[in-house]
């Protein structure tokens, strides 16, 4: 991989191309990453179970939580106990429309769905798309165990048309999320003639007690039977599902020489991706642990657009629990004691925290700081904020030029970096970068690759920048344990 890295920037934007076009949710995405990792040697491992027996040194592993949160790592077999962890977090989910819990809704002589906004997305270019449904949903099985199907009804069923200008003059496009939001799915005449006129079954003719409405009455019959068959189950199978809208619109290559990616969810799914293919490029060559005493790991969290605070969340236990155990691993041979181990390993880590960074806009330049204007295809952007809206300091600054720096002697080129503050008189939005930071009290940075229209449901990236983040995180996991060590900062 190193190879192709250093000699074709598109191949890498190529394949993130694939890795977003099949992950259209967070379930999706992870089961993504899971397929990158399996192919890479990656071992799957399960919170529930005992580490102690599995994981060793030399060893590769992943693990998710809620199959929407995926923590990878890679054991150097040179570990000890206590010895630090080289991370790189990003998140898997972006904002999107998300089918309410009772959705069937007509008006008008149209079937429509009704959904509740999930983070802060860009909503008005939601309209006039072509959107699918995809997720997943609880099933009962033939045996009679109940189990997760992830879904993806790839085709356009669903959209949210605007109103024509000739009723509404107004000069900006304005519209009220909770009554003028809802996409249509199709003509109530028309259900009636599929049906022939008959009321659609809500199979709770067992006469068994049902707390809840029956499926089918809660949401569009039509629209249950649509998910019932992708997850190869009758109707009544299907228990519950978390689906949400996505734009049926392939990610492609864009601009005059194929210099863009235009793409949905760019908005961490990018990050994501090259976290994940740095790890795998990271250790690629078969001796490529021979010499590590540090672990590389990457963990990708759901969440972060509302705030991750939850379960499988950054703000959750989820890393803070992967590092105590990983903390405590044995070596091939050791004695060492481990009583402090959690904490020596936290105080010599070191986590890059990947979220898009902002591009600047030739149509708005002035909403920009002059002196911080990030380009595309100009490489990662280290993110700054004076008021640690972001976590980056001048240690992690050094340290992550020297890691750029140290790319090139992997072949190819060093990794160009550019820097990112917002003016004085704009907000600041955040990442996980400083809640991770204060949970583990490990060193931190934040970066991420340039784009425009962040939260919007089509954005647009640097089809370079794919390749230079990836061989950044790859030169990070593989130098972070000698470079940390010329770095004094107590």
């Amino acid at each position: 991989m190193t190879s192709t890295l250093a000699k074709n920037f598109k191949q890498p934007a190529l394949d993130f191309l694939s890795f977003v076009n099949a992950s259209p949710t967070s379930f999706h995405a992870v089961q993504s990453a899971k397929e990158l990792l399996s192919k890479a040697g990656f071992q799957e491992i399960k919170e529930k179970d005992s580490w102690a027996s599995t994981c060793r040194p030399g060893g590769k592993y992943y693990l998710t939580r809620n199959h929407s949160t995926l923590v990878a790592f890679a054991v150097g077999k040179k570990w000890q106990p206590g010895n630090p962890i080289s991370m790189i977090g990003a998140h898997t989910d972006s904002p999107v429309l998300r089918i309410k819990p009772v959705s069937n809704k007509r008006e008008a002589g149209y079937v429509q769905i009704g959904v509740e906004t999930y983070g802060g997305g860009i909503w008005h270019s939601w309209f006039d798309r072509d959107l699918g449904v995809a997720g997943r949903a609880m099933v009962r099985t033939g045996d009679g165990s109940i189990v997760q199907k992830l879904l993806k009804i790839d085709r356009p069923i669903l959209r949210i048309p605007t109103l024509a200008i000739h009723l509404d003059r107004q000069a900006d496009f304005s519209f009220n999320k909770e009554t003028q939001l809802f996409p249509i799915a199709g003509l109530v005449e028309a259900e009636l003639n599929r049906t022939a006129g008959a009321p659609a079954s809500t199979e709770t003719d067992s006469g068994e007690f049902s707390p809840l409405k029956a499926i089918t009455e809660r949401h569009h019959p039509y629209f249950v039977e649509l998910i019932a068959a992708e997850a190869g189950v009758k109707p009544a199978d299907v228990l519950d599902f978390e689906m949400i809208l996505f734009d049926t619109q392939k990610s492609c290559l864009g601009g005059l020489l194929e210099e863009f990616i235009f793409s949905a969810r760019l908005d961490n799914l990018n990050s994501s991706y090259c976290a994940t293919a740095g790890l795998i490029d990271s250790v690629a060559d078969s001796s490529a642990l021979d010499e590590e005493s540090s672990i590389r790991l990457v963990a990708l969290f759901d969440h972060e657009e509302i705030g991750s605070r939850s379960a499988q969340g950054a703000d959750s236990d989820m890393l803070p629990a992967v590092i105590r155990r990983l903390s405590v691993l044995p070596a091939s041979s050791s004695n060492a004691d481990v009583s402090t181990a959690y904490e020596q390993t936290l105080s010599g880590s070191f986590l890059l925290s990947a979220d898009m960074a902002h591009a600047v806009h030739p149509n708005y330049t002035a909403k920009y700081e002059a002196d911080h204007r990030p380009q595309i295809n100009k490489g990662p952007v280290i993110k700054i904020n004076a008021n640690a809206r972001y976590a980056t300091n001048s240690p992690g600054i050094v340290l992550l030029q020297e890691v750029a720096r140290k790319a090139a002697e992997d072949g190819g080129e060093g990794v160009p970096l550019q820097l990112f503050v917002v003016r004085n008189d704009s907000s600041c939005g955040s990442t996980i970068g400083p809640m991770l930071s204060a949970l583990l009290g490990a060193r931190t940075l934040d970066l991420g690759n340039p784009q425009l229209s962040m939260h919007s449901i089509r954005e647009t990236g640097g089809t370079h920048d794919v390749a230079y983040s990836i061989r950044l995180f790859s030169s990070f996991f593989k130098h972070y344990s000698g470079v940390s060590k010329n770095i004094f900062v107590d």
